[in-house]
C-alpha cells in the first residue's frame, strides 16, 4: 500500500495529513512554518512536528511515505522551495513537491476544474483557473505592501483605528482590548508596541477584533467590513481576468479569517455578488491541506 502526505505550511499554523490512495489516515498540526516570516529554524521545527504527529496518528513511518506535496507562501521563489524541500527531506525520504499555498487551496476547492479561491489567513491572495487551464492572481505580495483583508491586515488596521480614535477619547473598548492582549496599559504603550522592532504579530490580534465585533464594537465591525470588501476586490480582479461575462464562476474561501468570522464571509459574498452576480460561492471554507494530499496522489500516478 502506498502512503502520501500533504502539508499546508501557513504563517500561523502548519497542517499535515497522511493518506493512502483513497482515504485520509491521520493528521497533525503545529505552529506556523512560513520561512519568510519566522526563519528556517522555527519552520523546521514546525514542519517536523506536524509530520511526526500525522505519522503517529496514521500509524505510518515517515520512511513509508511515497510522495509528499507541501504548499507554502513564497514558493515562486526558488530559494524558498529549496529550503522547504531540504527541511522536509530530512524526515521524508520519498519524492517531495513544493508549490504555492494558493495552488493546493485551488486543488482542494475545485480539483482540476475552473474556479477562484480567495485565501485570507495570516496573509491573503486570490487565485483562479479557467476551463482552459489559464491562471491569474491578485494580491499576496506580502504584508508590507499587500495582503489586504488578511489576519495581519485586520490586526494592523484595528490598532491604527483604535489609536487614532484614542487620540480623541483616550477610552475606547477596542484600544483597551488590544492593550490587554499586548500586556500594556496605556494608549502611549500601544503606540510604542505597534512601532516596535521587531514588529508585533498583528495577525495574533484577530481573535481580539472578532470578539469586539461580536459585542457590536463600531471600530471592529468597520475594520472587518473593509476586510471583506478588500477580499471581494481581489476576487473580482481574478474573475474579470479569467471569465467572460456570460460564464458562471465558482468561488471558494480558505483561511482562518473566513473560518472564524461569519461576518467577513457575509460582507465578502455580498460585495462580490454585487459586482459579479454570476459567481457561485462554495458554502464551506476549504482546507488546503487536503488539496496537497490530492496533488501528491495525482503526481505519484
Amino acid at each position: 500500500m502506498a502512503f502520501f502526505l500533504g502539508i499546508d505550511g501557513g504563517g500561523s499554523k502548519t497542517a499535515c495529513v497522511i493518506g493512502d490512495e483513497t482515504s485520509s489516515l491521520g493528521t497533525g498540526t503545529s505552529a506556523g512554518s512560513n520561512i519568510v516570516r519566522i526563519g528556517e529554524a522555527q519552520a523546521k521545527q514546525s514542519l517536523h512536528a506536524a509530520i511526526i504527529e500525522a505519522c503517529e496518528a496514521a500509524h505510518v513511518s515517515p520512511s513509508g511515505i511515497r510522495r509528499a506535496c507541501v504548499g507554502v507562501a513564497g514558493a515562486a521563489r526558488p530559494e524558498i522551495c529549496e529550503v522547504v524541500h531540504r527541511l522536509v527531506a530530512e524526515i521524508i525520504p520519498g519524492e517531495i513537491e513544493v508549490v504555492g499555498d494558493m495552488e493546493i487551496a485551488l486543488e482542494a476547492a475545485f480539483a482540476g476544474g475552473p474556479g477562484v479561491i480567495v485565501i485570507a489567513g495570516t496573509g491573503s491572495i486570490a487565485y483562479g483557473r479557467d476551463a482552459s487551464g489559464q491562471t491569474a492572481r491578485a494580491g499576496g505580495w506580502g504584508f508590507a505592501i499587500s495582503d489586504e483583508g488578511s489576519g495581519h491586515w485586520i490586526g494592523r488596521a484595528a490598532v491604527a483605528t483604535a489609536v487614532r480614535d484614542g487620540d480623541q477619547t483616550q477610552d475606547t473598548c477596542l484600544l483597551k482590548s488590544i492593550a490587554k492582549s499586548w500586556g500594556v496599559t496605556s494608549h502611549e504603550q500601544v503606540v510604542l508596541a505597534a512601532n516596535g522592532n521587531p514588529a508585533p504579530n498583528f495577525a495574533a490580534l484577530l481573535p481580539v477584533v472578532l470578539k469586539a465585533a461580536e459585542k457590536n464594537n463600531r471600530q471592529a465591525r468597520a475594520v472587518l467590513t473593509q476586510a471583506g470588501e478588500e477580499l471581494a476586490t481581489l476576487a473580482k480582479r481574478v474573475v474579470e481576468r479569467l471569465f467572460s461575462e456570460s460564464t458562471g464562476v465558482p468561488v471558494a474561501m480558505s483561511g482562518g479569517v473566513f473560518t472564524n468570522s461569519s461576518f467577513v464571509r457575509e460582507v465578502f459574498y455580498n460585495s462580490l455578488h454585487a459586482a459579479c452576480s454570476r459567481i457561485r460561492l462554495h458554502p464551506v471554507v476549504v482546507e488546503p491541506v487536503h488539496g496537497a494530499l490530492q496533488r501528491a496522489r495525482k503526481r505519484a500516478g
